[in-house]
């Protein structure tokens, strides 16, 4: 093992990961396999358990299982979320469903990725490592950390969004995402640009996962969702100028 190789060893070996998850069977494959990369993780198959730990070990990322016996993994998430113990900790959530509407009601909440049953441990491993490369808003702070584009001010440094004075709730994903775009007003930015730059790189992040985030965005904006274009075939922009 070469000296670069030990560091990142050593450096894996320091990020806990916490798993809630309740099948056995899945469970035993995301330890195992977490582990063989170097992580150190903690298995949990409650909810209410797995919100404990989570605020008491503070993990660098979280695997949580959208169905969950009790408190369901979108409550789990959603509690983290809203907790400024373990809001910033990202959370990957697992679920057997591939609909859309459970990837944007997931994603809705706060999550930061998410990743369907059955899963290859390449693509177990390969999500973990883009999430943990991206880091607490790694990757989007381009410009200034607080962009004014007319009745709408985001601040990176506060978390917050305000449109003619009223605060918007955005997942922080959401935050990272409107951030980028509203950074560089009129530029195109490709959905593996913002993926690379607001989910985490890596081959096993999908384009779907940016479309569900803007749609997020859009709703949020409400009568001004038109500030974020399409541009058929490319990705998205943030309108150049107010109409």
């Amino acid at each position: 093992m070469t000296v670069t190789n030990e560091i990142d060893w050593l450096d894996m070996a320091l990020k806990k990961i916490l798993v809630i998850e309740d099948e056995a069977d899945i469970l035993e494959v995301i330890e195992y396999n977490l582990k063989r990369e170097g992580y150190k993780v903690i298995c949990v198959g409650d909810g209410e358990e797995g919100v404990e730990l989570a605020r008491s070990l503070a993990p660098a990322l979280i695997l949580l299982d959208l169905m969950l016996p009790g408190l369901d993994g979108i409550e789990v998430c959603r509690t983290l979320k809203g907790d400024s113990v373990t809001g910033e900790i990202p959370i990957i959530m697992v679920t057997a469903k591939g609909e859309e509407s459970d990837i944007v009601l997931g994603l809705g909440v706060g999550a930061d990725d998410y990743i369907t049953k059955p899963f290859s441990p390449r693509e177990l491993t390969a999500r973990v490592k883009a999430v943990l490369r991206r880091g607490p808003l790694k990757g989007v702070m381009e410009g200034e950390d607080r962009v004014v584009r007319g009745d709408l001010v985001i601040d990176m440094g506060r978390h917050e969004v305000l449109f003619s004075g009223i605060p918007l709730d955005l997942t922080p994903s959401e935050l990272r995402l409107l951030h980028l775009l509203a950074s560089h007003p009129g530029r195109v930015f490709t959905r593996d640009q913002l993926l690379s730059r607001v989910i985490g790189g890596g081959a096993y992040v999908i384009d779907r996962n940016i479309d569900v985030h803007i749609r997020g965005v859009r709703k949020k904006l409400g009568e001004c969702r038109d500030l974020i274009e399409t541009v058929r075939g490319v990705g998205y922009r943030f309108r150049a100028q107010s109409r």
